[in-house]
């Protein structure tokens, strides 16, 4: 996501918080912020269609933690991650606790909502090279962006051919509702790890949080 993605979706969260909840932070202030980017995101795909058509296939996850009153909300769209790095006892050791879930069609789980939700459409998602995709397409199933696999006067030319599908979208594909948790904060929660799948790809939850915990930041 572009950094002024970044600074919309802040300033969402803080006018969604100061506007809906006297300042406190709750997971639908949150819900709600992701839902007002994905439509200014979808209002500037609209406005730049006729000059710049392939923004509409332009999309990012999106991962956030805000802290209120010692509760941590995560909210996720995508296959980004957060893990907590939690102290066990006096021993030494921190363990690593996943506190996202993941939208990705590699995932079994992911692949059974998808078609639950398309119960007609065969195609939902599809084994491409090995590797599972949202219509062939995608492998994400939630994102900021990408309008062309969620409203149908967007996934038509001049949109690029690879993008557009074979039949008509009779409803959104993909979705911008985000995973909500949250975690009462302890005193033995030592650090959060906030990475992308790029980082994932390569490390279990429990070496980063290893590597994490052998170097710490001063202060």
């Amino acid at each position: 996501m572009s950094r002024s993605y970044v600074g919309y979706l802040r300033h969402c969260v803080y006018a969604a918080i100061s506007a809906e909840s006297d300042g406190v932070v709750t997971a639908e202030t949150i819900r709600n912020a992701f839902l007002r980017t994905e439509e200014g995101f979808t209002a500037l795909v609209s406005e730049l269609w006729s000059t710049r058509p392939n923004v509409a296939t332009v999309g990012s996850c999106c991962l956030v933690g805000v802290i209120c009153q010692q509760t941590l909300f995560v909210a996720n769209l995508g296959d980004s991650r957060v893990v907590l790095g939690k102290k066990v006892g006096n021993t030494g050791e921190v363990a690593a606790i996943q506190l996202s879930t993941e939208h990705n069609a590699n995932l079994e789980e992911v692949r059974h909502e998808l078609k639950d939700l398309h119960p007609h459409d065969p195609q939902i998602v599809v084994l491409k090279h090995g590797v599972w995709r949202v219509k062939g397409i995608i492998q994400v199933s939630k994102s900021i962006g990408d309008v062309y696999m969620k409203h149908a006067q967007f996934n038509r030319e001049p949109i690029n051919a690879k993008f557009r599908l074979p039949e008509p979208m009779h409803m959104p594909i993909l979705s911008a509702n985000p995973t909500i948790l949250s975690h009462p904060l302890h005193p033995n929660d030592s650090f959060l790890i906030f990475a992308s799948d790029g980082l994932w790809e390569h490390l279990s939850n429990e070496k980063a949080v290893e590597i994490v915990h052998k170097h710490p930041h001063a202060g």
